[in-house]
């Protein structure tokens, strides 16, 4: 059985008809398994998520490089099977998108990026790809829809939020944070945590250093750099918690908390004089503080000495 769009771009066969037809909008989520072969005499093949183990999930309304994937789909019903022969005019990104898909394969460190400078002097980086970028051909997709979810089936991921999702997302992860340190869980705690200031950070690229909309989003990422700090100090991973409260003093000078979680980091570090300074430093915005700090100077003085006589200890070895 077979079918043609009005424009004749697209030809489908189907192969096994589908289970149920469902509706398709913005934010619906399809996931499907594909077969990409060129039109020629032999039907060769080029990909086949099958062998990759992996199957394509396509969020429709958000601009995928390739606009046909969104139309064909759309045709389909669940667990349908159907091949879709395309004109080359709308298979032009199809080498690109398949490049990204291939990399997401590999490990990190040997993707490689690919601008027009990069595709003109040294090709997409496959053979194959190359070819079909090359020479424009049309091209048959035999899909098979594996499930088709709505957009209040799924938990979206935070690419696919609106700001004020995002924002709702951020809280949500905070009190799993919270949660999780709770429970001593440091790892769920440090996830949750992590997710939450990329996603704020995401949210302040958008914003002018300094405005209103900036601050604010600031101050929402504070508490969550001093989560994360305590984690890395109960983790005794010094310096990443020295990093954090740093950040968290650009934004508020005089926090407490960031310089005393600094403080204790340094010391762990064995930086004594950074370690000082910022104990200090928390006495004097702090005097209530001061019993505290009096205990930790002590601990830091004690350091201090240890250290004199382990030195001590290690020239006499050498002498």
């Amino acid at each position: 059985m077979g079918c043609a769009s009005e424009d004749a771009k697209i030809v489908k066969s189907i192969v096994h008809a589908g289970t149920k037809v469902l509706p398709f909008r913005d934010g619906t989520k399809v996931k499907f398994h594909y077969q990409t072969r060129k039109c020629d005499e032999s039907q060769t093949l080029i990909d086949d998520s099958r062998v990759q183990r992996k199957p394509m999930e396509l969020v429709l309304g958000k601009k995928f490089k390739l606009d046909v994937w969104e139309t064909i789909v759309q045709q389909m019903a669940l667990h349908e099977v159907a091949k879709f022969r395309c004109d080359k005019s709308l298979v032009v990104q199809y080498p690109f998108v398949a490049k990204t898909i291939r990399d997401a394969q590999k490990p990190r460190e040997e993707r490689k990026h690919c601008c027009g400078m990069t595709v003109q002097n040294e090709g997409i980086g496959y053979k194959d790809l190359d070819e079909l970028f090359s020479n424009p051909q049309d091209l048959e997709f035999i899909i098979e829809i594996l499930s088709i979810e709505s957009p209040d089936e799924y938990e979206k991921e935070s690419w696919q939020l609106s700001d004020d999702e995002k924002l709702q997302l951020v809280k949500k992860l905070r009190v799993q944070g919270n949660e999780a340190y709770k429970e001593k869980n440091l790892t769920s705690a440090l996830e949750a945590y992590s997710y939450a200031i990329g996603i704020i950070e995401q949210l302040m690229l958008k914003e002018k250093p300094g405005e209103p909309e900036w601050i604010e989003l600031s101050q929402i990422k504070v508490p969550l750099l001093l989560n994360y700090s305590q984690c890395k100090l109960l983790e005794e991973d010094y310096y990443i918690a020295i990093e954090h409260c740093t950040e968290v003093l650009k934004y508020d000078k005089e926090c407490v908390k960031a310089l005393f979680r600094r403080g204790k980091a340094h010391m762990g570090a064995w930086n004594f004089a950074q370690a000082r300074e910022d104990f200090e430093r928390c006495a004097e915005l702090d005097t209530s503080l001061k019993p505290v700090i009096d205990k930790e100077l002590a601990k830091l003085q004690e350091q201090l000495r240890q250290r004199d006589v382990e030195d001590k200890l290690k020239y006499q070895k050498l002498f």
